[in-house]
């Protein structure tokens, strides 16, 4: 990994799904929550949407699974971002 570009610390928490973790599922859909500065990474499909799916892991760890997240270092509180495919390039908006 090159250099880091989050001003959150590599183990900060990120909020996410077992099927992103485990790779069932590429990621879609990032938030920057307003209120507590958490990261959100979700899945572009919404099959399992049970609360006993959602898990905590280490913001590193997310960008070891999609490098692209680095391109959302800079996403402010309160936005969100998302792409239509693995590769698009991710679109912004406030929350």
């Amino acid at each position: 990994m090159s250099e880091w570009k989050f001003v959150d610390p590599p183990a900060a928490a990120v909020f996410t799904t077992r099927t992103v973790v485990e790779k069932m599922n590429w990621i879609a859909y990032a938030f920057h929550d307003a209120d507590d500065g958490a990261w959100q990474f979700h899945g572009a499909s919404s099959e399992s949407d049970e609360s006993d799916d959602v898990m905590m892991i280490r913001l590193d760890e997310a960008l070891q699974l999609d490098d692209s997240l680095t391109d959302l270092a800079d996403l402010p509180l309160g936005w969100k971002a998302w792409r239509d495919s693995q590769d698009s390039e991710w679109q912004r908006a406030p929350s």
